[in-house]
């Protein structure tokens, strides 16, 4: 293939619109998502139980999954087990269930978001959107992150906060990094210990919440009530996603 057949693929499947795997079992649900995603310019291919969504998800290789939890055959949240033994990709879950150790397991199992039905499609699509800027700005190269006042130098591993230097720990510039790099994803205590490559343990993961009681009192105006790291009750922390 000469340059401008390669430069014209490149341009071609840069026009290609973003494929979303819907994993759902209500048609009428399906065909709603796909008009409103498709209407903000997506792809949408569907699936209607687990084991033929997990075959499509490994053959089409989405964007980001859209998954039920309440599936024939392979329940969700196996689905989203094996789902996130293979791949980072974003992942929001559907489901009727509104108790919390439901919402709770989801993101435990690294949802990215968590929708309850009945719920609006137009939110659905926002959320979809905010979810795939989170992952594309993750995924473009960065020295910085800025947060707010928060300004984080990746390469220097200095933090600054409305210009003044605030002087971290290695484990709590790390810990920081994590969360701030994924704002609005929640991590369990264990998660962060494996994303800092420490032997997670439970007994261990309780270190976290000292590591964050020390990180609040650095860069929290009031530690009490945080404004960047917030608890998830049940769960673990998360960055804000738009700190004040």
């Amino acid at each position: 293939m000469d340059v401008e057949a390669k430069a014209g693929a490149g341009a071609e499947a840069e026009r290609m619109p973003k494929q979303i795997l819907v994993i759902e079992d209500e048609e009428r649900i399906v065909e709603l998502l796909r008009a409103y995603l498709e209407r903000a310019g997506y792809q949408v291919i569907a699936a209607y139980d687990g084991e033929s969504g997990l075959e499509l998800f490994r053959r089409v290789r989405p964007v980001l999954v859209i998954l039920d939890l309440m599936l024939p055959g392979i329940d969700g949240l196996d689905v989203a087990r094996q789902i996130r033994q293979e791949s980072d990709v974003p992942l929001i879950m559907l489901t009727a269930r509104t108790e919390e150790a439901d919402r709770v397991t989801g993101l435990e199992l690294g949802a990215d978001d968590y929708v309850t039905k009945p719920f609006s499609l137009r939110e659905l699509v926002a959320r979809v959107r905010a979810v795939l800027r989170r992952v594309e700005g993750e995924l473009a190269p960065a020295r910085r992150l800025h947060r707010g006042e928060l300004v984080i130098d990746l390469e220097s591993r200095q933090v600054e906060l409305a210009g003044r230097r605030v002087e971290l720990t290695p484990t709590e510039f790390d810990l920081l990094v994590t969360l701030a790099r994924h704002p609005g994803r929640v991590f369990t205590r264990v998660q962060l210990l494996e994303a800092l490559d420490r032997y997670a343990s439970e007994s261990l993961a309780r270190t976290i919440d000292t590591h964050i009681k020390n990180l609040r009192r650095k860069l929290e105006p009031d530690p009490q009530n945080p404004r960047y790291i917030l608890t998830v009750h049940g769960v673990g922390y998360k960055f804000c996603r738009e700190p004040t």
